[in-house]
């Protein structure tokens, strides 16, 4: 790869990261108003253990063994559907070499299964909401962090670096609560629009959903027997 082009990737790469870091910079306090009432952290934040690296990123692959790594966070609301979440990815070939990186965005809730609360969650996680911790100290004061289990499903856009921008369906799933027995693996699965791949093996990456407001809804959902995969159109579905 010429010098240039080198100098090119890494313009867009941190011009992307930054695109990020202000678009997720307000997340708690955006979470509190009526924006949204869950938030998301796909492989990133406080579900990445810094001394573990499979908990972040979230890999997902395909059947052919390629791989699409991905992190993330946002916020999203179950009753309006609306969501404003996005992240970094890197799709990766069989042998791991770098096919694409780039952003994506979510553009749609498509549904939320809420597996009930799970509380001790976060102080498995080293994590304590005591107001003399690191973390409180630096929450908005009326913010108590709820985490809870779930499968969320959304709409989203891939913004390669170089190339054609692509649509997919996000599966998010965080195996707290009472996990329904057809999904205990923790992370991510992908399906691209238009007969494309799916990725519906989950490799690695931790993801937490944290219930902001107590008024939300986050018991556990009856379940029929049925997959979510069901929900989505043909070309959608998991094969």
């Amino acid at each position: 790869m010429s010098a240039a082009k080198v100098l090119s990737t890494r313009v867009m790469i941190r011009s992307g990261l930054l695109y990020l870091a202000l678009l997720l910079f307000p997340l708690f306090a955006m979470a509190q108003s009526t924006n949204g009432n869950y938030i998301v952290l796909l492989a990133s934040g406080l579900a990445c253990d810094p001394e573990d690296s499979s908990t972040c990123p979230a890999a997902a692959k395909s059947a052919q063994g390629d791989i699409f790594e991905m992190s993330g966070a946002g916020i999203f609301d179950v009753q309006n559907k609306s969501v404003k979440a996005a992240g970094t990815y890197t799709h990766k070939s069989t042998t791991g070499g770098v096919l694409e990186t780039g952003v994506w965005l979510a553009s749609e809730l498509v549904r939320f299964d809420s597996y009930g609360i799970a509380r001790g969650a976060l102080r498995q996680l080293g994590v304590t909401t005591d107001p003399q911790s690191f973390v409180a100290r630096r929450l908005p004061m009326s913010f108590v962090p709820i985490p809870v289990g779930g499968l969320a499903v959304f709409h989203i856009n891939f913004l390669p670096l170089l190339g054609t921008p692509r649509t997919a369906m996000l599966q998010v799933n965080c195996a707290l609560g009472k996990v329904p027995d057809e999904r205990p693996t923790e992370g991510i699965r992908l399906t691209f629009g238009g007969g494309g791949a799916a990725y519906d093996e989950e490799i690695s990456g931790h993801t937490l959903f944290i219930l902001t407001r107590p008024e939300a809804n986050a018991s556990p959902k009856k379940r029929q027997v049925s997959t979510v995969d069901e929900d989505l159109p043909p070309q959608e579905q998991n094969p």
